[in-house]
């Protein structure tokens, strides 16, 4: 049986009880599902502080934890199937199931009733919290603190335009692995944005590279995404993309064109893929 490790919860040693029989291991475990108590944590390539950030988990998202080991957990986000290391100071046990979502770029949390208290955050887009009360403009969540009721969304609503979600993020800092409102990388934005509309997205852009179905570069319209090795960006037009990405270091709006000429000049090639992901929603995964 071929794997992607990314997506697969399998090492040599120790597996997620649902692969016995498809994939070899010494072991097999049920998993502890969990959820992100900060936030925004790494996921991260081992379990070191130090180890490449391979993605990132927002307040409120659901790890299925395999192992513990030296301060950090091994497993799988439920989201989008991701597999790594995650620090243990990040999760905590699974609350109440989520009955909101964040649906700005960036809010900030406050710990009393009165946006004079004190703050938490940044927390970003997608973000998932439970409402238990509310006073005034402010609604307390799970996590302990309140929230601007203005900036949370019901579970089951979502965004009608995904490029204008990636537009919100215009300036924000480019980062490798990043999915908070802060800092992001291309597929990061990307995902993000689908999500936001109701639309499953994987999180690497090889993987996203399947989304939908093959668009026409002669005819490319608002929501197309533009694959090349390593990199995705989504039009805004017929001739503009916005992505984050490292030339740069931020998200930006550039003309398409220009974007092919410079990646080409700089080694990166002539885009691979034209894709015009479908428009159909589906429900909001925790």
């Amino acid at each position: 049986m071929r794997t992607d490790p990314r997506l697969t919860p399998a090492r040599a040693d120790l597996a997620a009880a649902s692969l016995e029989g498809l994939v070899p291991a010494g072991r097999y475990v049920r998993p502890k599902r969990m959820q992100v108590a900060v936030p925004a944590t790494a996921v991260r390539s081992g379990p070191q502080a130090g180890a490449e950030q391979w993605d990132q988990l927002l307040l409120g998202e659901r790890f299925d934890v395999l192992e513990t080991r030296d301060a950090f957990a091994w497993g799988q986000a439920v989201r989008d199937g991701y597999v790594g290391h995650v620090a243990l100071d990040a999760l905590a046990p699974e609350g109440p199931a989520p009955t909101h979502w964040v649906r700005v770029g960036l809010t900030y949390g406050f710990r009393g009733p009165s946006i004079k208290s004190e703050p938490v955050g940044p927390i970003s887009l997608n973000s998932l919290v439970a409402v238990s009360s509310q006073k005034g403009k402010l609604a307390l969540c799970d996590a302990g603190f309140w929230l601007p009721e203005t900036h949370l969304a019901p579970i089951g609503t979502f965004e009608a335009d995904p490029v204008a979600v990636a537009e919100s993020h215009l300036g924000a800092a480019y980062l490798w692995g990043g999915r908070e409102g802060c800092g992001l990388d291309c597929s990061g934005l990307v995902q993000q944005a689908l999500l936001a509309c109701g639309r499953a997205c994987p999180r690497d852009s090889d993987l996203q590279q399947g989304l939908g179905a093959a668009a026409s570069p002669d005819a490319l319209r608002r929501g197309d995404l533009v694959f090349w090795k390593g990199h995705v960006a989504m039009m805004v037009d017929a001739a503009r993309m916005v992505h984050a990405n490292a030339h740069h270091m931020a998200v930006a709006i550039e003309p398409l064109a220009e974007a092919i000429q410079r990646i080409s000049e700089a080694g990166g090639g002539e885009p691979t893929a034209f894709r015009r992901p479908l428009e159909r929603q589906r429900p909001f995964a925790s």
